[in-house]
């Protein structure tokens, strides 16, 4: 996983950060590493011990449960600049989090809204691509060549052109390593009033049998798992209305 220019976290804003445990330890195998109050409870979540995830209270007034991509970066400040500069929105300007790291939050140009973090003694997830960890992060975009403009000019990426069943996807890399994919939001699936947003992909030994535990833990089943060329993959709701896909069969 290269560090600065890729996914390197992810995390849950939750309008039940407690239920919110007990479906993500109970589905993926987590267990859950909660702060004091003076982080709102924040919850990394573990597997065997290592980070991959996390979870946190909502402040917005009106905000929703969602997941959160993370890009690695060596300077949050001159991110946000260059965000500026082609065309998105600062939503949260970078502050320090103790000596953990340094984060901020933007709107790219379409309304995505994703982060970076710039490590500090918490470098993100250190784990990837098992079963229980996160294994792809996806933009969804109304706007595929705007959005390749944007992020090629903010972290410096390359795309290589592909399909995906017979659509376009891009695949974003740093160097030549693939970092996320970007696929336009055309066709029946996506609704009119779906915006443009970050998927995150958790790894599954068995999408049928992940998608089954989901349902019966509360959540709901979005997307039914579904053959593609990368391996089986379904998206899926937690029981706050948190999206999210699981993929069986995935390597990078």
């Amino acid at each position: 996983m290269t560090a600065s220019g890729a996914p390197t976290w992810v995390d849950l804003g939750t309008a039940d950060l407690e239920d919110a445990r007990r479906f993500y330890t109970t589905l993926f195998g987590w267990t859950a590493e909660i702060s004091g109050d003076e982080y709102g409870g924040y919850t990394t979540f573990l597997l065997n011990g290592n980070p991959v995830a996390g979870a946190g209270p909502l402040y917005g007034e009106g905000q929703p449960t969602a997941w959160s991509t993370y890009i690695g970066t060596d300077n949050a400040d001159d991110v946000a600049a260059r965000v500026v500069a082609a065309g998105g929105q600062v939503l949260v300007p970078p502050f320090d989090v103790t000596d953990q790291g340094r984060m901020a939050a933007f709107l790219d140009r379409t309304g995505a809204p994703f982060s970076v973090w710039q490590p500090g003694t918490m470098r993100g997830a250190t784990v990837f691509d098992v079963p229980g960890a996160l294994t792809w992060n996806e933009l969804n975009t109304r706007d595929l060549q705007g959005s390749m403009a944007f992020y090629g000019s903010v972290f410096g990426w390359g795309f290589r052109n592909s399909t995906m069943d017979g659509l376009p996807y891009v695949v974003a890399k740093v160097a030549e390593t693939p970092v996320c994919g970007i696929q336009p939001m055309i066709g029946d699936e996506w609704p009119d009033d779906m915006s443009p947003h970050w998927m995150v992909y958790f790894a599954v030994h068995d999408c049928d049998i992940s998608a089954g535990t989901a349902l019966q833990l509360g959540g709901h089943v979005l997307q039914p798992p579904t053959s593609l060329q990368v391996g089986r993959y379904a998206v899926l709701e937690d029981p706050q209305g948190g999206y999210f896909a699981i993929l069986a069969g995935h390597s990078r």
